[in-house]
């Protein structure tokens, strides 16, 4: 494991604690074992890896800041209230997994423009994709459509709440290596704590000059966001009920596989099918904030190369 989290230090240019979290949730996703990862690696991982560069992020935040306003501030299928910073910084992410996407198709020769509309935070409606060009083409509407679902490194589930699994033919998740901390890293590189907030605080006062510099160093500087594109599903694959697996404990089950529809009485079919007396849960995740979805965990995703240039055929 180790030589593998050096080498993804080397290409991400990360930090050891982030590339072990990129390595143990590959391994918790089901997408590889212990024993296997330097096939993932090689295979899977490196080939599906786009950076998104500070200008493609600069464009994501704006585009982001311009809808953030008139779109809705609660988490998907529940009543927590997002305030307004955490909701840009969210639909942000969300917009950067949309770019790494247009990034992933651009390097297979295929220009896409995306389609940003106004909806839930969590809610990636048809139409990610808006126009496509194919070699020889003009721009054009796609013949199918890709829902896009973005996520930060911890992820290990494709969760598609309500009915947006009927809206695509196709839905795929984004690994986005941005952290909690992406959009104040933004805002010191365009200068915004050095030239502003920090100054206002020396002018009035608050701040010595050496407190300043102290806090201005304390914030993360922001460097080229890389994205993995961890795979997708069909919907004409067809899952009439969701497969499971996962760990059984002397009392509780954790579900670490799962694969097609679910919903919150699948809990009660798990536990009387293990025979457990206390909570089925996900890994990682405990349990989800919406009654109905369909879930998939990272290593039932299709990836290969061939399976992506099926889909990419359709569009």
């Amino acid at each position: 494991m180790n030589s593998i989290i050096t080498e993804i230090v080397r290409h991400l240019g990360t930090d050891e604690k982030e590339a072990t979290l990129i390595v143990t949730k590959a391994i918790a996703g089901g997408e590889t074992t212990e024993g296997n990862l330097s096939d993932w690696f090689e295979s899977r991982f490196l080939p599906n890896l786009v950076f998104i560069e500070e200008d493609g992020y600069a464009r994501m935040c704006i585009d982001a800041l311009k809808i953030i306003g008139k779109t809705a501030a609660t988490d998907y299928g529940s009543s927590r209230q997002r305030d307004f910073g955490q909701s840009w910084a969210d639909m942000t992410r969300g917009y950067l997994g949309e770019l790494a996407f247009q990034l992933f198709l651009e390097k297979r020769g295929i220009v896409v423009s995306l389609g940003h509309e106004v909806g839930e935070l969590d809610d990636y409606l048809a139409g990610d994709i808006q126009q496509i060009k194919k070699h020889g083409e003009e721009l054009r509407a796609p013949k199918i459509q890709i829902g896009i679902k973005a996520t930060k490194w911890n992820g290990i589930w494709l969760d598609i709440p309500g009915d947006q699994f009927s809206h695509s033919e196709a839905h795929a998740l984004i690994k986005v290596g941005t952290g909690r901390d992406h959009l104040f890293a933004f805002f010191k590189k365009i200068s915004v704590f050095k030239d502003k907030v920090l100054k206002v605080g020396q002018d009035i006062g608050l701040l010595t000059a050496e407190q300043s510099t102290e806090i201005y160093d304390s914030i993360p500087t922001f460097k080229r966001i890389p994205a993995y594109i961890a795979g997708f599903v069909r919907r004409d694959s067809g899952y009439p009920l969701g497969k499971y697996d996962g760990k059984k404990g002397r009392k509780h089950y954790t579900i670490t596989t799962w694969e097609g529809p679910w919903g919150s009485a699948d809990m009660e079919r798990v536990k009387r099918e293990q025979e457990i007396t206390g909570a089925a849960t996900f890994s990682g995740i405990g349990k989800f904030s919406h009654d109905s979805a369909y879930i998939f965990n990272t290593g039932s995703l299709l990836w290969e190369q061939q399976k992506w240039d099926n889909l990419i055929s359709e569009l």
